[in-house]
């Protein structure tokens, strides 16, 4: 009995390694999970809090801008990984290829982020360009997955393919060299809420 207990506990430690591998190779976080570090709000900075670990977004119209050490803030081809929430009736948005700007609504694409708000773009469109007009739930955490590469944009939202983009060189709101993030505070009566956000930057 002895002998087959250490053979099991042998085949158990050999096993080890194979299920302990990261499924997040290369992915680098974006947000420690407690304070707003690396990040700067435009217009309305008291829009932007931390509640249980995920940044919130709830107040006048503001946008909150990645501008930490990671890549330098400039993200041209990437996969972006993250967990979404939105509150009833409650509207946002996440822009990718940003820069920062004083006021007003960022460059770049916008994907939305919105599930029962009145506007009829629910989440994981593309803001305008690509829409998806179904919605997902309130009050539950939504998986996006963001990747820009070769002029060409996905999202998928919890495994769900909505925007398969190729982009025109003529009308490209990709910017040649890359740009940052900006998390969206729409409107006082919206709550959106974002945590684990990370990103794998592929030259």
């Amino acid at each position: 009995m002895k002998k087959l207990l250490s053979l099991f506990a042998m085949l158990v430690a050999l096993a080890a390694p194979v299920f302990a591998a990261d499924p997040e190779d290369g992915f680098v976080s974006l947000f420690d999970g407690k304070t707003l570090d690396g990040w700067k709000a435009n217009e309305a900075p008291e829009a932007f809090s931390i509640e249980d670990g995920a940044i919130r977004a709830n107040g006048n119209r503001c946008h909150l801008f990645y501008e930490g050490k990671v890549n330098d803030a400039k993200f041209k081809n990437f996969e972006l990984r993250l967990d979404v929430m939105t509150r009833a009736n409650s509207n946002g948005g996440l822009f990718i290829h940003t820069v920062f700007l004083k006021e007003g609504w960022p460059s770049g694409y916008e994907v939305q982020v919105n599930n029962t708000h009145r506007d009829p773009q629910k989440s994981g469109g593309l803001y305008n360009t690509v829409k998806n007009l179904v919605p997902f739930e309130d009050d539950q955490w939504m998986k996006f997955v963001i990747t820009v590469k070769n002029g060409i944009v996905t999202v998928k939202v919890n495994d769900k393919e909505l925007v398969n983009y190729q982009t025109e060189a003529a009308t490209t709101k990709l910017l040649p060299d890359g740009g940052t993030l900006a998390i969206q505070a729409h409107d006082k009566g919206s709550i959106t809420l974002y945590k684990n956000i990370r990103i794998k930057v592929d030259q």
